[in-house]
């Protein structure tokens, strides 16, 4: 792959957006794919399904996301991040078409399916862009805005969704024009971006990347990827089911409110990944995991307590947590993988995180329909700490090499 550095001063002299253009575009996105999250409590009403179904269709999402990263993660450095980030917004907008001509399970499943496949194609592209954007001096605070882009666009979904659907008489049909209509905008500031592939082609074949993870990286690959399964299935949890366990358990039926719920754990995470360059990867990946248990603890006893103070707070303290972790961890695998398995080694830690924001998830579906949501809820609060425990404890015996975050 051949890079432009600063491509965002091209144009002699003419202005030309940069990397925090590259990031607001990288938020629409991922806005797109957590918007349905407040709504499932309506749909079930409109269309009548249960709990497992409503994780079922998340994790159809997830299995998106990491086959379009096996398949086509790399392709933006073949054909250029533009023509992908344009791809990314056409898929977007498809899958806010399939919600709002949905009249049953098929389009509920098709829109996301499509929304997992944008957000695949942007994981990749958008960040590459947001980095490579950035000028001399810039390349920490682009990191971070690519990070933060992700998990603040993620958050703010929920958020955008759950206000209209509460305070407007179009609840299931609102939040997807709004969408529409910021990935219009979107659409048009991705159409402006400098180009930072030098060379790209056109349309080369696909050369899927696999999962790779050389021996020589498996020593911090351990720990780094069973932290950010046990981060992400946190994230999966209150995305899918954060909603029902507010109206269900908490008797808490505003669905702004529930969405606020959703934003807080997202936002928590984005604050959490902007304070693990002052701690350090080495420390801040066993510390978030052990922030990450304290959260989960606050989860589980809002369950027994049924307080919604105590969910908040649980979704403050693990969402930090799983941003310090989730940072540090990337940081170590990125460091510690040689050059040439770099990509194939990164595809294989998104690949777990996104088991995690999956798999434990349907589980919780499942035994929800034999235990209850609250029993359901308690059992994999515990398993998830006592996995979250393990990473941090692994983590803290070990002392891997270039874990630290470079400053500016």
């Amino acid at each position: 792959m051949i890079v432009r550095e600063g491509a965002g001063n091209a144009g002699g002299g003419r202005w030309r957006p940069g990397y925090s253009a590259a990031a607001v575009v990288f938020a629409i996105g991922m806005a797109g794919t957590t918007l349905p999250t407040p709504l499932y409590g309506l749909y079930q009403e409109q269309i009548g399904f249960s709990e497992l179904l409503v994780t079922v269709i998340f994790a159809v999402y997830a299995v998106a996301v990491i086959t379009v990263l096996l398949v086509v993660g790399n392709y933006s450095d073949e054909v250029g991040r533009r023509p992908v980030l344009l791809c990314a917004m056409a898929v977007s907008a498809a899958s806010a078409g399939c919600f709002l001509l949905q009249g049953g399970l098929p389009l509920l499943f098709a829109g996301r399916l499509l929304s997992g496949c944008a957000a695949g194609l942007l994981s990749g592209a958008a960040t590459a862009a947001v980095i490579e954007l950035a000028g001399p001096g810039q390349k920490a605070r682009a990191g971070f805005a690519a990070t933060a882009a992700n998990m603040g666009g993620l958050g703010c979904g929920p958020l955008l969704s759950g206000l209209l659907a509460q305070y407007t008489p179009w609840p299931l049909m609102l939040p997807f024009w709004v969408h529409l209509g910021l990935v219009a905008v979107a659409t048009g500031i991705t159409w402006f971006l400098p180009e930072t592939v030098a060379e790209p082609k056109s349309w080369p074949p696909l050369t899927p990347q696999g999962v790779t993870v050389p021996p020589e990286v498996k020593g911090v690959f351990t720990p780094a990827a069973l932290a950010a399964f046990a981060g992400f299935a946190l994230l999966g949890l209150f995305t899918a089911v954060a909603t029902s366990f507010v109206s269900q358990t908490l008797g808490v039926h505003n669905l702004a409110v529930s969405g606020a719920v959703v934003f807080s754990v997202f936002l928590a995470s984005t604050v959490g990944q902007s304070l693990t360059q002052r701690i350090g990867a080495r420390l801040a990946l066993p510390v978030g995991c052990g922030i990450l248990v304290v959260g989960l603890l606050l989860v589980a006893s809002s369950l027994i307590a049924e307080s919604m103070l105590l969910l908040v707070l649980g979704a403050l303290c693990g969402g930090t947590g799983q941003g310090l972790a989730f940072r540090a961890a990337l940081t170590q695998v990125s460091s510690a993988a040689p050059a040439q398995h770099r990509g194939g080694t990164i595809s294989a830690f998104f690949v777990v995180a996104y088991a995690g924001i999956s798999v434990p998830v349907v589980g919780v579906g499942a035994m929800a329909t034999w235990l209850g949501l609250r029993q359901a809820g308690l059992i994999f609060t515990g398993c998830v700490m006592l996995l979250a425990a393990g990473a941090g404890a692994y983590a803290a015996r070990r002392s891997p090499a270039g874990g630290v975050i470079g400053r500016e």
